[in-house]
């Protein structure tokens, strides 16, 4: 019958469907061997498309890996966004810091393509991947809850970024298990979280006595 002939074979894409596709199922790739599993070539085949379809969208893998990664710094910023906004009598940097841990242990592959790739180091400024890391980045600076002072909170907001990027890649490597200094990793990150807060505040009130005439 003609309705059985017009129907749409289910392997294939509207106009600007495949884009989306291919995007969620590189993060699926990553989600389990990280950013050296995602394949152009596997994705066409596995999407049931040709294998130059994928080209009309990316113009080759970096381009690709630039919006999957993108994507992926939405998504982590979606989890920061939601553990900030919970209710909880810890303070919102606590809460952002054990979800940070918490998203690069469980979906480490996501987090390597993250952090870990040369992805990141490439993107223009302006990209859609530069400003979606520059909105994980004002998640942080938010969590601190401290006003802005020249530029003090800019620096203890990449200081315990890195810091926390530091416990994921040890633990995850192995590396960090507690034995040593008989610390759980969220214990050493709330370390983390109250010698931030502590330096961060005292600096404050040093840069704002300075600024009082005739101080």
């Amino acid at each position: 019958m003609p309705s059985e002939l017009a129907r749409k074979p289910l392997n294939t894409y509207h106009h600007g469907d495949l884009r989306d596709a291919l995007i969620k199922a590189a993060l699926r790739e990553a989600e389990r061997g990280g950013p050296e599993a995602i394949s152009i070539k596997a994705l066409a085949k596995e999407l049931g498309v040709s294998q130059p379809a994928p080209y009309r969208h990316f113009a080759d893998r970096e381009a690709l890996l630039a919006a999957v990664t993108a994507e992926a710094f939405r998504q982590f910023s979606a989890t920061l966004r939601a553990a900030m906004a919970r209710p909880s009598k810890h303070s919102k940097l606590s809460r952002l810091a054990q979800a940070t841990l918490d998203f690069g242990l469980r979906r480490n592959g996501i987090y390597r393509l993250m952090f870990a790739s040369r992805t990141m180091s490439c993107a223009v400024k302006g990209s859609e991947l530069h400003a979606a890391a520059s909105e994980t980045f004002e998640l942080v600076l938010e969590a601190l809850e401290a006003p802005a002072v020249g530029l003090l909170r800019e620096r203890h907001a990449l200081k315990i970024w890195a810091a926390l990027h530091g416990v994921v890649m040890l633990a995850e490597q192995g590396l960090l298990t507690g034995q040593v200094a008989q610390t759980t990793r969220e214990e050493l990150v709330e370390d983390f979280v109250a010698e931030t807060k502590f330096a961060l505040e005292a600096a404050i009130k040093h840069a704002r006595r300075g600024q009082k005439p005739g101080a």
